[in-house]
């Protein structure tokens, strides 16, 4: 450990919501020592609040660390970061009149470094492993993470080993060799790459950064409620629909806003808490399949398939966060064909001018689902997500063009 304080004061300890366990930060932590679960951390709000009012945050920039104030790291840790968060959060006037509904905003995070939504979490848990004095980090991946995790790595001087699934689209392998990470493939899903990176990385030599398995990619992507709150003038909307492959964002979004109701940044009189939805896609929807089940955690999903690699996780390790998240808000769990998913990706871009991700475009899919169910409500209103570029799947892209073509040429 450095002289100087490397944690926030004001961060306690680590949290297992699983067991009820708690863990200092005297040395590296990982998941819960007791039940393996994931730990969370846990600050002192009440010193937060007296020390940063919410109009402090100006002068602390613009992005993500513009929140340094609940994050985990001290004002004297020399954080690596490479310009992550603050990304927009974009009216969609048009898919809001065709959807009927009061506002719809698309929170747009390809702006992040390597254009991804997953620099918000990995910035934490490479600036956790140097913390912590780890001297090389791993992880398995579908893609954004894998890229994200290289290029900090890169940042920080520090080697990184990374498994991806062998169709993972050719874009994030040549990213994530550039950046000079170590990138094997293996036959499979992110599970998969997962056994592979416990043999090929193994601890204490690496530090494994996969989701949940180190507490502070968490509180980086938690940072995406605490810009949409902030955005929307400190207000929430009714409802966020968020993909859901890991779940990090989702869980994140549900700690975020209670800390903020905590910390008198969010009026609780005036404002309510957002109705959290899981959107996941038929061919891989293991929390739709528990939360409609009435399950607290999630059964492994086989067979696996579709061209959202995010959204390809077929047992995410924080299943029982994930839910709680869901059900705490007053939520749901929806699964979108992969056809609805395809033709929300031409929408977004031809309507709204966003070149969408797959897994972003599920969003909006999932949103039209509930709007004809009537679980949204016309006078409400919604937030989605575009949770990185459109560029890195070509894939997906040439089949949704293919569709596109295949329904022109019927008509």
């Amino acid at each position: 450990m450095a002289n100087f304080p490397v944690f926030n004061r004001a961060l306690l300890a680590l949290d297992c919501p699983a067991c009820g366990g708690s863990c200092d930060l005297s040395q590296p932590r990982s998941v819960c020592p007791s039940c393996g679960r994931p730990l969370v951390a846990r600050y002192d709000l009440a010193a937060i609040a007296a020390q940063t009012p919410r109009e402090a945050l100006g002068r602390f920039g613009t992005d993500l660390w513009r929140y340094r104030a609940v994050l985990p790291f001290a004002p004297e840790f020399a954080v690596v970061r490479l310009g992550e968060g603050g990304t927009p959060l974009l009216p969609l006037a048009r898919l809001a009149e065709r959807l009927e509904v009061a506002e719809l905003w698309m929170k747009e995070e390809s702006p992040n470094p390597t254009q991804s939504f997953k620099a918000r979490g990995l910035v934490m848990a490479v600036n956790g492993a140097l913390a912590w004095g780890r001297k090389g980090i791993a992880l398995p991946s579908a893609g954004n993470a894998g890229s994200a995790a290289a290029a900090y790595a890169a940042a920080a001087g520090i080697p990184c080993r990374i498994a991806v699934p062998d169709d993972t689209p050719e874009a994030f392998l040549l990213e994530q060799r550039a950046f000079g990470a170590e990138v094997r493939t293996v036959r499979g899903t992110i599970s998969d790459a997962g056994k592979l990176i416990a043999e090929w990385a193994p601890s204490p030599e690496w530090w494994n950064v996969a989701t949940f398995k180190e507490p502070f990619r968490l509180e980086g992507k938690k940072t995406l409620g605490y810009e949409i709150a902030e955005q929307m003038g400190w207000s929430l909307p009714d409802v966020i629909l968020y993909p859901t492959g890991g779940g990090t964002g989702l869980v994140g979004m549900w700690r975020a806003f209670r800390e903020m109701f905590e910390l008198g940044w969010l009026d609780a009189a005036t404002t309510r808490m957002p109705r959290l939805v899981a959107v996941q896609v038929a061919g891989c929807a293991p929390i739709v399949r528990a939360f409609e089940s009435g399950e607290e955690r999630a059964t492994m999903w086989e067979g696996a398939v579709t061209l959202a690699s995010g959204l390809r996780v077929p047992g995410p390790f924080a299943d029982s966060l994930i839910l709680e998240a869901v059900r705490g808000s007053g939520g749901t769990a929806v699964a979108v064909s992969e056809h609805d998913m395809l033709d929300a990706m031409l929408e977004i871009s031809a309507e709204e001018g966003v070149f969408a991700c797959p897994e972003g475009a599920a969003t909006l899919a999932a949103l039209r689902q509930l709007r004809t169910s009537g679980e949204v409500k016309p006078g409400e209103r919604a937030v989605i997500y575009d949770t990185g570029s459109g560029l890195k799947y070509p894939e997906a892209w040439r089949a949704a063009l293919a569709r596109r073509a295949g329904v022109e040429s019927a008509t």
